[in-house]
């Protein structure tokens, strides 16, 4: 590090169990490139004080995580279409102290399933995503974005499925309707769907023994069924979707395609995926 390194960082609370550091840090020796990322403990009541001291630092650029994916977004110039939609930013780029917010969640969960099926395209696909939280919403947008037939979404608070359901059909002009997850008429959408996702903690450590999907009957051969989640590696939702046929796939991809996209957006570089795919293997394992 020198007086001319480009300083790019993790704003969040807590931090300290972040992998984006290890990651990034790897594509920057692959390219010889005099970067830096480093992680920033920041103070809940401080996030206007953090932005304002990437212009006063010149730092190039930051990702940005819990709780802060939301809470950054009045303090930016500018906004992407994904980030503006969605309502929340996870990575910040600084041109000139013009401060742009990204959000690549979505387009990171989309690049990802090509890692599954290499022609796979989300246009005109029947989509289910279990969860109405921040991840849905992120995946929901983006999905829609990318001109998907039909989206269902169900949560245990059916009014949030719905809600969210609304405002993706009333935004992006597509098919998309909320409702409570394991009723028959969610198990029909289910069991239509090309795509199914699990955008909930079910299945995460303590409930390992748990599927969000109690019908599982509905998953076959000819989908992709999805679990944000990647410890567990496999969680019992994916085991048993995987026994039944389908293509399936953890959160792992969405974690590393989200830094790959911020990794271009900070350095304008195509980044090197093989070694960040091996960095991030490392860190989390």
């Amino acid at each position: 590090m020198d007086g001319n390194t480009n300083i790019i960082g993790i704003f969040g609370n807590p931090i300290e169990h972040t992998a984006s550091p290890a990651m990034h840090t790897a594509a920057f020796e692959k390219l010889k490139l005099n970067y830096a990322y480093i992680p920033f403990l920041v103070h809940r009541s401080k996030i206007s004080t953090a932005i304002e001291s990437i212009r006063a630092l010149n730092i190039k650029g930051v990702n940005v995580t819990a709780p802060f994916k939301e809470s950054v977004i009045p303090y930016l110039d500018n906004l992407s279409i994904e980030a503006k939609l969605i309502g929340a930013v996870n990575t910040i780029k600084n041109e000139n102290g013009v401060l742009t917010g990204y959000n690549t969640d979505g387009l990171g969960f989309i690049e990802s399933l090509k890692d599954l099926s290499k022609k796979f395209s989300p246009k005109g696909k029947k989509v289910v995503i279990i969860g109405a939280g921040g991840a849905a919403r992120a995946l929901g947008i983006t999905l829609a974005q990318k001109k998907i037939k039909e989206l269902t979404i169900g949560d245990l608070l059916e009014n949030k499925a719905k809600n969210l359901a609304q405002y993706i059909k009333t935004k992006l002009k597509i098919n998309a309707k909320g409702m409570a997850p394991n009723t028959q008429q969610f198990y029909n959408q289910a069991e239509a769907s090309d795509l199914i996702i699990n955008a909930t903690s079910v299945g995460m450590h303590p409930k390992t023994g748990e599927s969000p999907l109690s019908n599982i009957s509905v998953i076959h051969p000819r989908q992709l069924v999805c679990d944000l989640i990647y410890n567990p590696e496999q969680t019992k939702f994916l085991k048993l979707a995987k026994h039944l046929g389908a293509k399936t796939q953890n959160g792992f991809g969405m974690l590393l395609y989200q830094g790959v996209i911020a990794f271009e957006i900070f350095t304008g570089k195509k980044a090197p995926v093989s070694v960040m795919r091996k960095a991030l293997l490392k860190q989390i394992i």
